[in-house]
């Protein structure tokens, strides 16, 4: 379940810690191990005496322990014990020499620091682990030494003699929110994703040498949340929740009463005032408004959309994304949103590769990206990126170089513009990166100015036009109502099975070549690019996308969309005007 980042830290403390009597309090968390010890991968030692540690690699490098960095750390404590004893009066007589002190051995303070596989290799927690690997072995050694010199009233204590074990031992695990929140439905019946969890693996009476204190489980995701809500680091509110949890293994539960939670909330204070740890004050959570189904310290649950930064938390399950814009990725306005783009941007950076599958030109889909800084060599569409244009009529592959191209037939083009000047119904040639018209109209004007495509070069006749250049697609432009009821009927029976109807908005009706199917410029590209379809997400809207979504492995099919197209979906999304895009990425895609 979870991969070893390192063993643990074994520690020596002395063997005269004997703690406080035992005193009424809360009940001992579940001793049920919540997740089995893991097999070491290292180990390093580091001597622990009365006045102080260093850790080493290895044990035998230091034949005496050196008081410095821990012993300075709790004198804050022991200073109240000094300072007493520096105001009693000498004794008149020379008193005897002490007898020598008893003879310490050592305690190993056992650490073992594990992430769960579904958290990737993101660089700032790597960094943070290295770090914690000495910083919880250094917790466990104050929360130890606490239990010795202050009494608390609610702390059970069924832990209460550490100095009989030869070893302590604590796990701890993490995770993203998705693995947390699985576990707090499992183990405490609150299906909600939470900060941390502990649970004991204490069995009192049980003579062994070795004290399983037990399981840490940690969410970054949800500990990074709070760490910038706070201003401060992943690593302070990584080793806040490490010692609250050590804390709970303890006996401290300050859910049950508010003496409870002052007490645990002065210890914890204390532990990190003693490391010199930031953590004032973060002992009651605020509520986290940025996180769906999150609990806070407080049992309470709120309720948000996920934001993008939660995705570095979560290996990517599909290697490509391919997406339609028209009613996609772009809202009604024809822009691309923020909550989009940013969506696009966080899973570009966790290695998710972006296709652009559209019925756009090229140029039209670099420039409408443009505008939200995803275009470009470091974007996701360019003129050396590949993607999936005109309805797959153009496909580009690695480097932006042409792999496919397929043509309209010439005569059905002269039928349609024909049709066009009798009508005058505004019909628009598109021909790789250029656009052409036999008139202007404003509604061949909105394809360039509301749709970003290559402004209409407008041509004297038919036999220039076709002479000209190579017709990939042709686009009738008028209402819905025209479209639906006149347009798509005639043509659909005038051209039979010389070429293909589409309608990818309502307003427009497409005339292309037989069998043209965004599916198969997918599959056109995924072999060229040597990528298995089960690897693949794909979102759209339009019957144009069908084919692609059913060829993916998962298929969203946006809540605006066609009928046809959700009812082969495997999943609906939101609408395009509701950021559908980076809700399914954010839901589906990590």
């Amino acid at each position: 379940m979870a991969r070893i980042v390192s063993r643990a830290l074994p520690f020596a403390s002395r063997s005269h810690l004997h703690l406080s009597p035992p005193l009424r309090g809360a009940a001992l968390l579940s001793s049920t191990p919540l997740l089995p010890h893991l097999p070491a991968a290292a180990s390093t030692a580091s001597l622990l005496s009365s006045r102080g540690f260093t850790p080493t690699p290895e044990r035998s490098r230091f034949a005496q322990p050196f008081a410095g960095f821990l012993s300075g750390i709790r004198g804050f404590r022991r200073a109240r014990r000094g300072q007493a004893a520096a105001k009693r009066e000498p004794p008149q007589d020379p008193a005897p020499p002490p007898p020598p002190p008893p003879k310490e051995s050592e305690i190993e303070l056992c650490a073992r620091i594990s992430v769960e596989d579904d958290l990737p290799d993101d660089v700032e927690v790597l960094n943070v682990i290295e770090i914690m690997k000495l910083n919880v072995p250094m917790a466990m050694k104050i929360a130890l030494d606490g239990l010795l010199e202050y009494n608390y009233k609610t702390r059970d204590t069924s832990i209460s003699d550490a100095g009989k074990y030869e070893k302590v031992e604590v796990s701890v695990l993490l995770c993203n929110d998705n693995f947390i929140q699985n576990l707090n439905k499992e183990w405490r019946g609150k299906d909600c994703a939470t900060d941390m969890l502990s649970v004991s693996q204490f069995i009192p009476d049980l003579d062994v040498p070795t004290l399983m204190l037990g399981d840490i489980v940690i969410s970054v995701e949800t500990a990074a949340r709070q760490a910038e809500a706070r201003g401060h680091t992943l690593l302070d509110e990584l080793r806040t929740l490490v010692v609250r949890g050590l804390l709970r293994l303890l006996g401290f539960d300050r859910q049950i009463s508010d003496e409870a939670a002052m007490e645990m909330e002065k210890e914890e204070l204390l532990i990190l005032k003693s490391l010199r740890w930031k953590g004032k004050g973060l002992a009651k959570n605020a509520p986290d408004l940025s996180k769906p189904n999150t609990e806070t310290l407080d049992g309470q649950v709120t309720n948000s959309l996920k934001r993008a930064g939660s995705l570095r938390f979560y290996r990517p399950k599909f290697k490509y994304i391919f997406c339609d814009m028209d009613g996609t990725l772009l809202n009604s306005k024809s822009q691309v949103t923020a909550r989009n783009a940013e969506a696009l941007k966080e899973a570009r950076s966790r290695g998710v590769n972006i296709v652009i599958a559209t019925g756009k030109t090229r140029p039209a889909a670099i420039d409408a990206l443009n505008m939200v800084d995803l275009s470009g060599r470091n974007g996701i569409v360019s003129e050396s990126s590949p993607g999936i244009f005109l309805q797959g009529l153009l496909v580009y592959g690695l480097k932006g170089r042409e792999i496919y191209r397929n043509t309209l037939n010439q005569e059905v083009c002269r039928e349609a513009f024909l049709y066009s000047l009798e009508h005058k119904i505004p019909l628009v040639a598109f021909s790789q990166d250029r656009c052409f018209s036999m008139f202007e109209h404003p509604l061949v004007d909105s394809l360039h100015d509301v749709y970003h495509e290559p402004k209409a070069e407008i041509v004297s006749s038919i036999d220039q036009l076709l002479g000209t250049a190579e017709i990939q697609k042709l686009v009738f432009i008028g209402t819905s109502e025209g479209v639906s009821s006149k347009l798509r009927p005639y043509w659909t029976k005038a051209i039979e099975e010389r070429a293909g109807v589409l309608q990818a908005q309502p307003d427009m009706l497409e005339l292309v070549p037989p069998a043209t199917s965004k599916g198969t410029g997918v599959k056109i590209l995924l072999d060229h690019l040597c990528i298995s379809p089960d690897e693949v997400m794909a979102i759209g809207d339009g019957e144009n996308d069908i084919e692609m979504l059913q060829l993916a492995s998962l298929g969203v099919a946006l809540a605006n969309g066609a009928e046809k197209t959700k009812a082969v979906a495997n999943v609906i999304g939101a609408t395009n005007d509701e950021d559908g895009v980076a809700q399914a990425i954010y839901d589906y895609a990590f």
